[in-house]
């Protein structure tokens, strides 16, 4: 008989006598990414090399709180590096639709806006002030002077000739008009009528000769006025570029090592002159009180859009996570304000996105984010691509509106782009889309679990100490430091192993420090580690005590007392919402004469699924060949979980099938007060499953809640005991021989255990003991043989009907 498991397999303490401390007030935070060689290997490849395409995509398990962790590498990878440019759009005066970029190093975007702001302001004052001196207000008064005399002139000599020839020329309120005039009078209609006719003849052909020389020189006037306007225009530039000049030559002096920003502030100068106007209607406005927003509006087309810049006290290159990836917010927007019910935009309303922000530094993108958004995968994928940071709107791509929008310059792009999602995600994602290769060439992968050696359980009590730090809890014992190291074993599902998944250890850290506060401890204890973790539990374990009530209300037929022929208590494993638990379920099986094959009815109703299909399919192979070698495989068998009515996956309840099949074939009665979990082979050996702690507490509670009779206990894989982390009242009952847990290797210890009776192996002659399981099973089988080929020769001799 198979000794059960001693209490020291059952549980692995935590050693911590690699460190002296009392509390983690007294320990060294862990610093980088613990038990992460490979990811941060990966994570140092992909920050240091400047290759295209070479971005990071960052992946492991939910909870592992990879984001925190890269975040803080790249800070510190940021901290070394140079600040990047700072960006800034400007006003394009030959085309306003294109604004375009300029590159400044960094601080000197602010720089540029407030002194150009300061130029405007300037010349608002200087301008107006320059067009209301002596000088200008003569020069222009010289120039209104001379056109003025110059039509005068025009109007006196056609009115002295036309006074000679008997025409007067007369200045009416619409305008000029001519008359026939006789001794200094102009003449009245009777006398004009009362002239012989040659006389009105000459008369009215002087009349025209006038008329036509006084309409040439009122087509002229406009001429000279153009003339005037002209020269008006030219005193007005030469009056402005001597005001304008000055402030903008000291400018260039300012900033004489950046030829961009030269280039625009000629392009300033030029489109000054050409619009100083606006400056006089906005003085004039302003000493009367009534601002002119068209005139405020043109003035700010010489402003700066500060588009990205990097702060005075800014140190290394910055770290941008964008935790809502639109794509506005990732390759920026051009927004638009209604005036007079109208949409209109301008350069002014360029704002950074989250590229413009992290170029030249680091990007991080939550992955699924990105794919959630509509368009962003395929933006970002095409900024990667080429290199360049294009402003688009998801309006404009689909044709959504037609409002007049802008098209920007596009910015070089010098960043490095961290993905971080699940594993799943990276794979699926590499499997659909053969660009995430081309642009995401290093795959950093992080580790869910530390090795549980006494330098790693060291390790894990100074990130305990990090965890604390870092959320603001209070210190923890020495003995509260060792629970949470056995807790991350039981996380982890493993003895051997520390689970790395922080976000679930921090969360009992917090918890524990609730408690721990208030009860008014100075320190958390294990005991409130503990209960912690056992209210952890409690909150979530509404279904499974209602699954253990209807076991013990006889609801759900389960047995823990008593023998029965094919029938035994498996246990299966449910995880609901991240919460683990185990029940038993009973199987059973029938057996009869057929044709060799083993029904899975859960597969024939399609309950179960491929893997547990595959388990059951195992059993046939298993049967034929250990017993059936010499004659037809003649059995027909019926395998059920009963009152299962939810799918059945995996392969974990197979050792349970096979020790019932056997069980019915050789008639023996199998103990109902042990419950059994296993993968089988072909060949009898147990193999590991998972869950192994939440299934043999699961069927412990029910033994438990009936009364432990000290024969009770679970069936194990031996591959599983590395597993064991068991709650400590399962540990306790077994160390008072009320309960027991068996490491079972194959199915002939697993049938002794059940059965009572030895399997039996077969001796020098190929036979087992007839008195043995296995030796039953096999004359069942050749029973069931015999049986067939009578069958078979009945239906020969019968003769047709």
């Amino acid at each position: 008989m198979i000794p059960a498991l001693s209490t020291e397999n059952l549980r692995r303490k935590a050693d911590l006598s690699a460190l002296r401390f009392e509390s983690t007030a007294e320990l060294a935070p862990i610093d980088g990414l613990l038990g992460q060689g490979r990811a941060a290997d990966a994570l140092q490849l992909g920050t240091r090399i400047g290759a295209p395409g070479f971005n990071l995509f960052v992946i492991g398990s939910t909870g592992a709180s990879i984001d925190r962790a890269v975040k803080d590498l790249l800070h510190e990878k940021a901290a070394a590096q140079p600040l990047p440019s700072d960006w800034v759009y400007v006003n394009n005066f030959a085309d306003p639709r294109t604004p375009r970029a300029i590159e400044l190093p960094p601080g000197r975007g602010v720089e540029l806006r407030d002194a150009v702001k300061d130029l405007i302001d300037d010349l608002g004052v200087a301008l107006p002030a320059a067009f209301e001196s002596q000088d200008y207000q003569a020069r222009r008064g010289a120039i209104d002077e001379k056109f003025q005399h110059r039509q005068e002139e025009a109007l006196n000599a056609l009115r002295q000739e036309g006074a000679g020839r008997g025409v007067a020329l007369a200045r009416t309120p619409f305008g000029f008009a001519l008359a026939p005039m006789k001794d200094g009078a102009v003449m009245k209609p009777d006398a004009i009528n009362a002239l012989a006719e040659d006389e009105r003849n000459a008369l009215q052909n002087v009349m025209s000769e006038f008329e036509k020389k006084l309409e040439a020189l009122l087509q002229s006037i406009p001429r000279w006025d153009k003339e005037r306007r002209d020269e008006v225009r030219l005193l007005d530039r030469e009056t402005a570029r001597y005001a304008v000049g000055h402030a903008i030559d000291e400018m260039k002096a300012r900033f004489a090592d950046l030829p961009r920003v030269l280039e625009h502030l000629e392009a300033v100068r030029s489109d000054l002159l050409a619009n100083v106007g606006v400056f006089i209607v906005q003085a004039a406005r302003r000493e009367t009180g009534e601002e002119s927003e068209i005139a405020a509006g043109a003035l700010e087309r010489y402003a700066i859009n500060v588009l990205v810049s990097q702060p005075k006290d800014a140190q290394g290159a910055p770290v941008v996570e964008e935790l809502h990836p639109t794509i506005g917010n990732l390759l920026g927007r051009v927004e638009h304000e209604s005036q007079q019910g109208v949409l209109v935009t301008n350069f002014r309303h360029i704002k950074a996105g989250a590229l413009h922000r992290a170029n030249g530094g680091y990007l991080m993108l939550d992955a699924l984010a990105v794919l959630s958004e509509y368009y962003s995968w395929v933006a970002l994928k095409r900024v990667l691509k080429s290199g360049r940071i294009r402003i688009e709107s998801l309006g404009d791509l689909l044709s959504l509106t037609s409002t007049v929008s802008l098209e920007p310059e596009p910015i070089p792009l010098n960043i490095k782009v961290v993905l971080y999602g699940d594993r799943w995600l990276y794979y699926l994602l590499q499997f659909y889309d053969p660009g995430l290769s081309q642009h995401f060439k290093v795959v950093a992968d992080f580790e869910d679990e530390l090795s549980r050696s006494p330098e790693g359980e060291a390790m894990f009590a100074r990130l305990v100490a990090a965890l604390a730090a870092r959320e603001k809890l209070k210190p923890l014992d020495r003995a509260a430091v060792a629970r949470v190291i056995e807790e991350a074993a039981r996380l982890a599902e493993d003895a051997h192993k520390l689970t790395l998944l922080t976000d679930s250890v921090r969360d009992l850290l917090t918890e524990a420090d609730f408690l721990s506060s208030e009860a008014q401890r100075a320190l958390t204890t294990a005991a409130d580690v503990d209960r912690a973790a056992r209210e952890r539990v409690r909150r979530a374990a509404r279904l499974s005590e209602r699954v253990q009530e209807s076991i013990q209300r006889d609801i759900a037929l389960i047995d823990t007392a008593g023998s029965r022929v094919g029938q035994i208590n498996g246990l299966s494993v449910f995880e609901l919402g991240g919460f683990m638990f185990g029940r038993p379920t009973r199987l059973t099986v029938r057996v009869r004469p057929g044709s060799g094959r083993v029904v899975d009815i859960e597969r024939e109703v399609k309950l179960g699924g491929p893997i547990h299909s595959k388990g059951v399919l195992i059993l046939s192979g298993f049967i034929s060949g250990r017993y059936a070698l010499d004659v037809p495989m003649s059995l027909a068998a019926s395998i059920v979980f009963e009152q299962s009515y939810g799918g059945v996956e995996g392969d974990s309840a197979s050792c349970a099938e096979l020790a019932a099949l056997l069980s019915a074939l050789a008639d023996a009665p199998l103990r109902q007060d042990l419950a059994i979990t296993g993968s089988i082979n072909q060949h009898g050996q147990v193999q590991a499953i998972g869950g192994v702690n939440a299934k043999i507490e699961g069927f412990f509670d029910i033994c438990n809640a009936r009364g432990l009779t000290g024969t009770q206990g679970a069936l194990i894989p031996a591959s599983n005991v590395q597993h064991l982390m068991l709650r400590a009242d399962v540990i306790d009952a077994c160390a008072a021989g009320r309960f027991a847990v068996y490491a079972i290797n194959d199915i002939d210890e697993a049938i002794a255990l059940l059965a009572g009776v030895a399997a039996g192996s077969r001796d020098a002659d190929g036979k087992f003991p007839p008195d043995s399981v296995n030796g039953r099973v096999e004359a069942q089988l050749h029973a069931f043989a015999r049986v067939q080929q009578q069958a078979k020769a009945a239906e020969g001799r019968q003769e047709p009907v």
